[in-house]
């Protein structure tokens, strides 16, 4: 890939063309849920109206499936078929139910609206999707909040033990646009072995004290664009995870992300490759990492680009994985079972930064960083929350947290690192003052490039070298 920018254009629209090539063109039946009887008052569960609505939908539709307004619609799961596509007008909500008979025997089908194996299925209408994450919440901690566990199910272990908002399995077509995710109680959107997904027009607003209250998760999922889209969650934001097979074709553009963990994350389920990604103007606040890769598990990450992306990050208690870092790069394996892998041909052109914290990169020994590229960046370092910094987070596994002096650009175990037209300025009234641009080794990194390069301090917008 010579030339990040051909790649990213053709990419673009590549999958512009994917998104808008569903056979969704016929007239739609129309069918309202208080037409089988939902009575939208919040209380009654109206499970049993919206599943008939959405059975009595032709085989392969296309078919709406309409919640009028106003109305709050309580459920527990429901299932969609292919053709179906759920219509949630401004005013109305669909809320999820908070008890555990609520939901199927298996943990793995914990949603509140699923859909299986289906094409042409999808999910709009300007209203809401409500979780209701708060009536989960076994005790309010300003740290992190403890939720309710339902491992008595013997399903599942831990506090992830919990439904998610929307999923859909193994499914092709999908379209969620123009629809408000609100509280999920686990992660919110949920992409599993699906192919074609256009994802666009949304917002997801997560408690920031809740934790994995991931916004979209892309599984094992294919040919995915993902733009103009509002996240503010607790837990990692845009997160591509690799459990059975790789996922390839994944464009974001156009959107805003705040997150207590990362605002894009690879990883760290990461047993399959990453390949052909693109992220496109985007702006990420107040999140404790910005850009991760979490490559634990033996997968490869290559041919990834971020381009025009402003980047704000801050510190947050320990507990939340992240130490401010704008951009962090890590390969390293989980365990002692598990595989090294690579990351290779990244791109960071045009990125903006104002970070409590410095760049890491990590490769590990025989799972290194290659051909990394940094092009038109601007970086100010300036301390402003009161936590304590001068530690490096591998995690998960790997050495966990390590105290370390904090550096600019942090680095380990790379082969081919071209550093191009970067400017790094210097707060000088930092709470912990720190002012060291690089940090490296010269043992495990080789074939550095460095071209217009400056680093100093600043008092009032104006640089002192």
């Amino acid at each position: 890939m010579k030339n990040p920018l051909i790649f990213l254009i053709f990419l673009l629209l590549t999958q512009s063309l994917l998104a808008t090539s569903s056979p969704l063109n016929l007239i739609p039946i129309n069918l309202s849920v208080a037409d089988f009887g939902a009575t939208g008052d919040g209380s009654c569960y109206d499970t049993e109206p919206i599943q008939s609505a959405i059975n009595s939908c032709p085989e392969g539709g296309p078919c709406h499936v309409i919640f009028p307004a106003p109305g709050k619609y309580l459920t527990a799961t429901v299932f969609l078929k292919s053709g179906v596509v759920l219509v949630v007008e401004p005013g109305a909500t669909i809320l999820g139910g908070a008890r555990l008979e609520d939901y199927p025997k298996e943990f793995w089908r914990w949603y509140v609206v699923v859909a299986e194996n289906a094409t042409n299925v999808g999910i709009r209408g300007g209203g809401v999707v409500d979780g209701q994450a708060r009536k989960f919440v076994v005790r309010e901690d300003p740290r992190k909040n403890v939720m309710v566990s339902w491992n008595q199910t013997g399903a599942c272990l831990g506090d992830e033990c919990r439904p998610r908002l929307i999923g859909f399995i193994g499914c092709n077509n999908v379209e969620v646009s123009n629809i408000t995710l609100n509280h999920p109680a686990y992660w919110c959107l949920h992409l599993v072995r699906s192919n074609n997904i256009s994802i666009k027009d949304i917002a997801i607003n997560g408690d920031f004290n809740i934790p994995n209250n991931d916004g979209i998760d892309i599984e094992d999922s294919n040919n995915t664009v993902i733009t103009r889209c509002h996240i503010d969650t607790g837990d990692d934001a845009i997160c591509p995870k690799t459990y059975t097979c790789p996922v390839y074709n994944l464009t974001v553009t156009d959107s805003w992300i705040r997150s207590k963990s990362s605002a894009i994350k690879l990883g760290s389920a990461s047993w399959f490759d990453f390949k052909h990604f693109v992220f496109d103007n985007i702006i990420i606040v107040d999140s404790h990492r910005g850009i991760g890769f979490q490559i634990r598990d033996g997968g490869n990450a290559s041919d990834i680009v971020f381009s025009n992306i402003n980047i704000s990050t801050r510190y947050y208690d320990p507990l939340w994985w992240g130490r401010a870092e704008p951009i962090y790069v890590t390969s390293c394996p989980r365990d002692s079972t598990s595989k090294e892998a690579s990351i290779s041909d990244v791109h960071f052109v045009n990125i903006t930064a104002n970070s409590e914290n410095g760049i890491f990169l990590s490769g590990s020994k025989r799972g290194l960083l290659r051909n990394l590229r940094f092009i038109n960046m601007d970086i100010t370092y300036r301390r402003f929350t009161n936590y304590s910094g001068g530690l490096l987070d591998y995690r998960p596994g790997c050495q966990e947290l390590v105290k370390h002096r904090t550096a600019g650009i942090m680095m380990e175990h790379i082969e081919g690192l071209e550093i191009k037209n970067v400017e790094m300025r210097w707060s000088n009234n930092q709470l912990e003052q720190w002012n060291n641009p690089l940090e490296f080794r010269p043992s495990t990194v080789n074939n550095i490039s460095f071209l217009n390069f400056s680093s100093g301090l600043y008092t009032d917008n104006k640089l002192n070298y």
